[in-house]
């Protein structure tokens, strides 16, 4: 009896497309720290010294939400590759996630 390897190509999918609208709403967030950074340094330079302690914390926030951000886009980008090479018939797509 020969193994066979069985993917749920639609469950797959599915997985890619929510990796890719997290990566979406997480580069908004990025998008509305990045306002708020602003808009606090514009207060802390009128003199609200709180505003500078918050804008120090987002400042230290904002990169680590890009960075996941980026990083579900590029798994979304894998799966979807992945999953091509394997309707394909071609093994070299799976090497993505050696």
């Amino acid at each position: 009896m020969e193994d066979q390897i069985y993917i749920n190509l639609p469950e797959v999918r599915s997985i890619a497309k929510e990796l890719q609208e997290f990566s979406e709403v997480l580069t908004t967030v990025a998008r509305v720290l990045d306002f708020l950074i602003n808009t606090l340094k514009t207060t802390a330079f009128i003199g609200l010294v709180g505003g500078q302690a918050v804008t120090v914390y987002l400042e230290g926030i904002k990169p680590k939400i890009e960075k996941q951000a980026a990083k579900c886009a590029e798994m979304s980008q894998d799966v979807n590759a992945s999953m091509d090479a394997f309707e394909r018939g071609d093994a070299e797509g799976a090497t993505k996630f050696y």
